[in-house]
């Protein structure tokens, strides 16, 4: 039996990040997404105090042996927010659910603004490289890149052509197909991302800066990517719709409102359609 995509991350019931926002986005698309949460959060941890963390790998492998009894067998994968233990679980079992067609995207999360997140440390970036090894696509941002190459947290792209070759030191280092190097500040009041397909072609797009700090929009820029990815689009198309789509959400998103619950991205979701010809 096969399906068209697993989303594997953490479900935070409160904020518009990681599995609330990628499971309605996949579903609007009509991708008939199945999910495999990694943990169940109170909320997402920016800001929110001490939120409350329930890891669910064991109930993951035992999903997983489940479906391996259905014989279910996804077409494309989308591995977000997960945590040490469901990172092990996915290193060891996620062979169980894929083949050799699956397309797999990793959304490496694990930092960002020159420090890992709360909770991470160098041992769970070794194991994230080595499940970078396994995917097609990833979505790092500045902070992750980083990571994953070993190379110092204080030091920034200075202009394009570094950026560019960052983007394309991941490509080459994890032997990927697709390297998405998201939100770089390269350019005054610019959001700036990087490019590497899979004929070898390199490119940034950029969008203007727009006021606040939202949570979740690199979950909402990876989701729309990849699904647009998945319904057949190329890159340059993909990036640039997820890059429009992130900028309506948030122009969308009406005042005043709390930042840290995300953008709302519900109201951008009919131009979405209207892009990828589904409407």
């Amino acid at each position: 039996m096969r399906a068209d995509v697993l989303i594997s991350q953490d479900l935070s019931c409160a904020g518009q990040v990681s599995m609330s926002c990628a499971l309605p986005l996949f579903g609007a698309v009509n991708l008939k997404p199945t999910v495999l949460p990694t943990a169940v959060l109170s909320t997402h941890t920016g800001g929110f105090g001490n939120n409350t963390y329930l890891d669910l790998a064991d109930e993951m492998i035992r999903i997983l042996q489940h479906w391996q009894t259905l014989d279910l067998k996804f077409s494309a994968v989308y591995l977000g927010y997960l945590g040490a233990n469901a990172l092990d679980v996915l290193q060891t079992d996620l062979n169980l659910v894929t083949d050799a067609k699956t397309r797999l995207l990793v959304d490496p999360v694990m930092g960002d603004h020159g420090r890992l997140y709360r909770g991470f440390d160098m041992e769970y970036v070794a194991k994230m490289q080595a499940l970078l090894a396994k995917a097609n696509i990833a979505t790092p941002n500045l902070t992750e890149a980083k990571l994953l190459l070993g190379e110092p947290l204080t030091t920034s792209p200075r202009d394009a052509a570094e950026l560019l070759a960052l983007a394309a030191k991941i490509q080459d280092r994890f032997e990927l197909e697709t390297v998405v190097l998201t939100g770089v500040e390269i350019e005054p009041q610019k959001i700036s991302i990087a490019c590497c397909d899979q004929n070898g072609r390199l490119w940034l797009d950029h969008k203007p800066k727009l006021a606040g700090t939202y949570f979740g929009t690199g979950d909402i820029f990876a989701s729309v990517l990849f699904a647009a990815l998945i319904l057949g689009h190329d890159l340059a198309f993909a990036e640039q719709t997820a890059m429009d789509f992130v900028s309506t959400a948030i122009l969308k998103t009406k005042q005043p409102h709390d930042q840290r619950l995300g953008p709302d991205y519900g109201a951008a979701i009919p131009a979405l359609l209207q892009k990828l010809k589904l409407v």
